[in-house]
């Protein structure tokens, strides 16, 4: 990060200096308010620190120059003379934070390295943001992706949505199978009729058979009216079976028929009816070992794979998981603005999600409704607490800066420390080895109540 450091008293500008620049940022010193004001204007700062009493018309123009700048950047002011009135002016201008000297360099380079992590997490949500805005005349309805394997998907869906081809979809459960469905209907010539969908493992046998074909009043119990079937329904549009792997082999007969002939009957009924509907198929389970198994028709098998569309799991998708995740806070969160810190989103990245895109989604919707008042989402809440997350932490850990497992270290002994003094803000001090001073700036900076 790139800091502006307007102050006048060598002592601070040299140590304050040298701490920043330590960690990697690169800081531009300003003996006085021209100065300042001229880097603002020439070398434009990530983030400013300045006095408030220094030569020329202080740190308060500073302040002024640089939110009228660029509002998003943070400004800090230091002074050895505060007032009451003074801080509550600087906040309403725009400052972020009102620091009183003396101060601990550690606590103004944590409170930095925390403007640089939001500075990190605000563009790659950013840059996020504009490849899903770049990707949405490529996508087909809700459906995020950019990795090469979801690219091919978006590409055959494409090329045969505006065709009548029968497609059978091939995918683990919670790929999104019915969102391809829906996209190649959406994209087809039949768009403006129905799409109708059924799960041919949510039925029972004899309900399935009636749930498809529709039946006659009086056709069995409880059959006290006549009722359509789902082909019947989706006449002049799109039929969808998702599932279609668990459907028995009693009624395949009578859908191989149906795919065949463009006919069927409703159950008691004799009378014959055509149907136009484009027939979309999903299966989470290999339909030529079904085959080989015997318990899939072979006839059936090569009437519905004409045009077969294969989803990857979540696993394939190289770089997906940052995409989805910023399409669902966007989605879920709402107005708020949720954020999960790279370390987190190295995790989510690792873990393998054997539930594919629907556990993720679950994921960060409990993060969302566990998160409170906290703006960002927690790791634990959104991995599960068992081998494959303990897998997961080890991996990301791996890749987590130094300072990033420190300060949590320091987060979990302070508030250990708070624990065992009943909250007692002047004996946690004395335990820890610090003053009361540093202790404030410490629960300050790290958020702890």
């Amino acid at each position: 990060m790139r800091v502006l450091l307007a102050e006048d008293e060598e002592t601070i500008a040299i140590t304050l200096r040298d701490a920043l620049v330590d960690v990697g940022h690169e800081v531009f010193h300003a003996e006085n308010t021209e100065q300042a004001l001229a880097l603002l204007e020439n070398e434009p700062p990530d983030v400013v620190l300045t006095d408030i009493r220094m030569p020329g018309a202080g740190g308060m123009e500073v302040l002024k120059r640089a939110i009228e700048l660029d509002e998003s950047r943070p400004v800090v002011l230091m002074t050895g003379f505060g007032t009451v009135e003074q801080a509550v002016e600087a906040m309403r201008i725009g400052a972020v934070n009102y620091i009183q000297k003396p101060f601990r360099n550690e606590a103004v380079v944590n409170m930095v390295e925390r403007f640089s992590r939001e500075r990190r997490l605000t563009a790659e949500n950013e840059r996020l943001r504009e490849q899903l805005r770049g990707l949405t005349a490529e996508r087909p309805g809700e459906m995020v992706g950019a990795s090469p394997a979801m690219r091919q998907v978006f590409g055959r869906i494409t090329t045969v949505a505006p065709t009548d081809a029968t497609v059978l979809i091939e995918g683990e459960s919670g790929t999104g199978k019915e969102r391809v469905a829906r996209a190649l209907h959406e994209r087809s010539q039949r768009a403006e009729k129905a799409f109708v969908a059924i799960s041919c493992a949510a039925l029972p046998e004899s309900l399935l058979e009636a749930e498809l074909f529709g039946h006659e009043k009086g056709a069995f119990t409880d059959a006290h009216r006549d009722r359509k079937g789902r082909f019947e329904l989706a006449d002049g549009g799109t039929l969808f079976l998702d599932d279609i792997d668990d459907m028995p082999l009693s009624v395949q007969v009578k859908f191989l028929r149906v795919l065949q002939e463009r006919s069927y009957e409703r159950l008691g009924s004799e009378e014959t009816r055509s149907c136009d509907v484009r027939v979309v198929s999903a299966t989470k389970r290999s339909l030529r070992d079904m085959v080989r198994e015997k318990s899939f028709r072979e006839d059936l098998f090569y009437r519905i794979n004409v045009v077969p569309v294969r989803l990857p799991p979540l696993r394939e998708r190289e770089g997906d998981v940052a995409l989805l995740v910023q399409h669902m806070l966007t989605r879920y969160g709402k107005d708020r603005a949720y954020r999960i810190s790279e370390s987190t989103m190295h995790a989510l990245e690792r873990y393998p999600w054997p539930g594919n895109v629907r556990e993720l989604e679950n994921a960060v919707q409990r993060a969302i409704a566990l998160a409170g008042p906290a703006s960002e989402l927690k790791r634990d809440v959104l991995l599960p607490v068992d081998g494959r997350w303990r897998g997961a932490t080890e991996t990301a850990e791996e890749v987590r800066s130094l300072r990033e497992v420190l300060r949590d270290c320091e987060v979990a002994h302070i508030r250990h420390a708070l624990e065992l003094t009943g909250g007692h803000k002047t004996q946690t001090a004395e335990l820890l080895g610090i003053s009361r001073k540093a202790l404030w700036e410490k629960l300050r900076d790290h958020g702890i109540e």
